[in-house]
């Protein structure tokens, strides 16, 4: 499952935004289900409105949706990497995600005081990433003590760690985030991915604007996304007031008051949309008179990958994949029409499962 930890300073409306997202009434009425598994974390069901077509053509009463898991990690503050606060606790829950969500405050109001005293994203964008970064050289600086004197034996594996560990923290003192396929081999990535490091986890600053600017933006996201645009960043403009507001609400006067506001999707099904652009995913499809169940799968992902998905025993035993593009079992209505128009197609592990498709898979255990 995809795990989002949502960061920020105090005070700049993320408490409000994840209180939104657990809400109890989000659970029985929207079209976004969720469920708290700890007091700072939940799963929110990904919208995709393609399950519930397919619901009724192929005669089924279950619909399972892929899902995400959002951590809040209680607000950080200048310091947290030598501790301040709760610091070292909270950065070790950012360890563990997939996706940062930094929520930015894009707002004034007299009543709620901001932690440096003014509203300014970028200062505060940077504090958190300034924290982060300090953090993981402090890691990458312990490793490099332990790995270098292995290296110096001529051990291939650690010559290899310790020239990774120098170059990262000298990306690393630049205090941004680092798309690690633009600096480093293909045959380096898995070990940059068990260091856990934050700031080579995607991002995506979340601009909490006030009801007014939600449609419309205002000068602080104009900053933010200026910012974004050149730190391999993505944007999304919420307003964690309206979140809380439409968590109250049933799923028709949800998508109205959305409508009135002139969007057309709540901030969370944004973020959402917007961490799975970040991360390259795609989603297939099984169906049929049991159910409707919806995969996550990392783009360029092999049949036999995706059937492991499902169980490790359908990757292993994999014979062929029978595939039926999305909308062209939409348009057939069934799977014996689809397969007499020669719609319906075997496909063998080299095959590479789309965004949509609907897939059975042969298997031998």
């Amino acid at each position: 499952m995809l795990r989002a930890g949502i960061v920020g300073l105090p005070n700049v409306g993320k408490s409000t935004l994840f209180n939104a997202l657990t809400s109890t009434s989000n659970a029985q009425s929207a079209n976004y289900p969720f469920c708290t598994i700890e007091p700072n974390i939940g799963v929110v069901t990904v919208p995709d409105e393609r399950l519930y077509v397919l619901k009724d053509l192929v005669k089924t009463d279950t619909v399972i949706p892929t899902a995400i898991e959002f951590v809040d990690i209680a607000g950080l503050v200048k310091g947290a990497s030598k501790g301040e606060g709760l610091g070292n606790q909270f950065l070790a829950n950012i360890r563990e995600v997939d996706a940062i969500i930094q929520v930015v405050r894009c707002f004034d109001d007299p009543n709620t005081i901001h932690v440096s005293g003014k509203v300014n994203p970028t200062d505060d964008i940077e504090t958190i990433n300034t924290e982060l970064a300090l953090a993981d050289i402090a890691s990458l600086e312990k490793r490099q003590a332990r790995v270098s004197k292995v290296a110096k034996t001529g051990d291939k594996e650690a010559v290899l760690e310790n020239n990774i560990v120098t170059k990262l923290l000298d990306l690393l003192s630049a205090g941004r985030f680092i798309n690690v396929k633009e600096h480093f081999k293909e045959d380096e990535l898995p070990v940059i991915k068990n260091m856990h490091l934050m700031m080579t986890k995607p991002v995506i600053y979340a601009a909490n604007v006030s009801e007014t600017d939600l449609a419309t933006g205002n000068a602080y996201v104009d900053e933010v996304r200026e910012y974004a645009k050149t730190h391999n960043a993505d944007v999304v403009v919420i307003s964690a007031k309206i979140e809380a507001e439409l968590a109250e609400l049933g799923e028709e006067e949800a998508k109205d008051y959305l409508q009135e506001l002139g969007v057309e999707n709540s901030g969370i099904e944004r973020m959402i949309k917007a961490a799975y652009h970040l991360l390259d995913l795609r989603t297939f499809i099984t169906a049929g008179e049991k159910e409707v169940r919806a995969w996550t799968i990392p783009a360029g992902a092999k049949a036999p990958q995706a059937a492991g998905v499902i169980h490790t025993d359908f990757e292993k035993g994999f014979i062929r994949a029978e595939v039926t593009g999305y909308d062209d079992f939409v348009k057939c209505g069934s799977y014996t029409v689809a397969k007499e128009k020669g719609l319906t197609r075997l496909e063998g592990k080299d095959y590479i499962v789309q965004d949509g498709d609907i897939v059975h898979f042969r298997f031998a255990v």
